[in-house]
């Protein structure tokens, strides 16, 4: 008995042999490591090679990368002891839409003219639209071009009432709703204030636009 339970504990506190991966995950995971919070939990890896190659690895004993170019060179070690010399580039991107056709100012976009494309994260910046829902339905303030990503400066909430459109006034403070009728004094976009006058009484007031037609009084 006394063998045994000493056989288990050499057995317990034996290492577990590393299992083998593909280089690219190894080398993804020590860029990810280097980048830390530099990169967007969004993003994704894609590994690229030069020169020779090996097809699986234990483990990475030495990683560098230029972290802005992506370049890397990684010594990977092998089940059998032999260290490996690698070298590549790392891309980093991340999913977002883009128009699939040229857009000029004045247009909605559809979700027809959007899609999603993977693009390196050089090209994304601080103001690029990455959620596709926030891009569809608004209108073109700058012109878009086909396959490029789209600014935030270069898109509004469309416009949903014109000057001298009739426009159903709106008020409800949570107790009491009343509506009347009304006619648009300035143009507005959606969510944007905009002068009317009400129809009945025939007095100017500020409202704020929320539908093609609709305008709501905010006290």
């Amino acid at each position: 008995m006394r063998r045994l339970a000493a056989l288990l504990a050499v057995l317990m506190l034996a290492p577990l042999a590393a299992r083998a991966e593909t280089p690219d995950v190894l080398i993804e995971e020590q860029a990810r490591m280097s980048w830390a919070e530099a990169l967007p939990a969004e993003a994704n890896l894609r590994v690229r090679f030069k020169g020779a190659m090996i097809d699986e690895a234990e483990t990475i004993s030495a990683f560098w990368m230029d972290r802005d170019s992506g370049q890397f060179l990684a010594n990977a070690v092998t089940e059998d002891g032999v260290t490996h010399r690698l070298q590549g580039f790392i891309i980093a991107t991340r999913s977002l839409p883009v128009p699939t056709r040229r857009l000029m100012p004045g247009d909605v976009i559809g979700v027809q003219d959007i899609k999603t494309v993977e693009m390196p994260l050089s090209r994304v910046g601080a103001f690029t639209v990455i959620d596709e829902e926030k891009l569809a339905g608004m209108q073109v303030r700058r012109m878009l071009a086909q396959g490029r990503p789209v600014m935030r400066q270069s898109v509004m909430q469309p416009l949903v009432v014109g000057r001298g459109d009739k426009v159903n006034i709106l008020y409800d403070d949570g107790r009491l709703v009343v509506t009347a009728p009304g006619r648009a004094l300035t143009d507005a976009h959606r969510g944007q204030e905009i002068r009317i006058v009400n129809l009945v009484s025939n007095t100017p007031l500020v409202a704020v636009a929320r539908e093609a037609g609709l305008v709501e009084v905010i006290r």
